[in-house]
């Protein structure tokens, strides 16, 4: 994975071009009921609608299980290493936060989601890269996506930023 990301590295005015530009797209990924179970089992959420198909199926509208929502919060992280630039020189990469995160629909179990990302902010700082982005995962055949969100990320380096 992490030689994908050096294959995408940019200089820095290269990358600060990204603003208010296109949008970044992941390939599709399949959440499935393994993936969506191991994800119950370390945040210890097993409500039905997430872990138990023959209940989800008879007693919500989804028709069988569904991916918790922070499930597909946390794949923005896959999604965005498989999908966005980084930043020759980069040291590091880390979550900063979210201004706005809204669980728009249910992703059921089999479905296939992907994440695109437009960067919306940039601030340089003296050795950091803050940058935010527009967010979304959309799920394959859908209208409405999963999720959307204002993501910020961090970009850390040993020196100066270069730029």
């Amino acid at each position: 994975m992490e030689a994908r990301l050096k294959a995408r590295l940019v200089p820095f005015e290269t990358y600060r071009s990204y603003l208010d530009g296109e949008a970044f797209t992941s390939d599709w990924v399949t959440v499935d009921q393994a993936m969506i179970d191991a994800f119950a089992g370390a945040t210890r959420d097993y409500q039905f609608i997430h872990v138990d198909p023959e209940r989800a199926k008879a007693e919500t509208p989804f028709g069988g299980t569904i991916a918790h929502g922070f499930l597909t919060l946390s794949l923005l992280s896959t999604l965005a290493y498989d999908a966005l630039p980084g930043v020759t020189g980069t040291k590091m990469g880390v979550n900063f936060g979210f201004d706005k995160v809204r669980f728009l629909s249910p992703v059921k179990s089999g479905a296939r989601v992907r994440g695109s990302f437009r960067m919306i902010g940039l601030k340089e700082r003296a050795v950091s890269l803050q940058t935010s982005w527009n967010a979304e995962v959309a799920i394959e055949g859908a209208t409405k996506p999963a999720l959307a969100a204002e993501w910020i990320t961090l970009a850390l380096f040993d020196g100066p930023v270069e730029g």
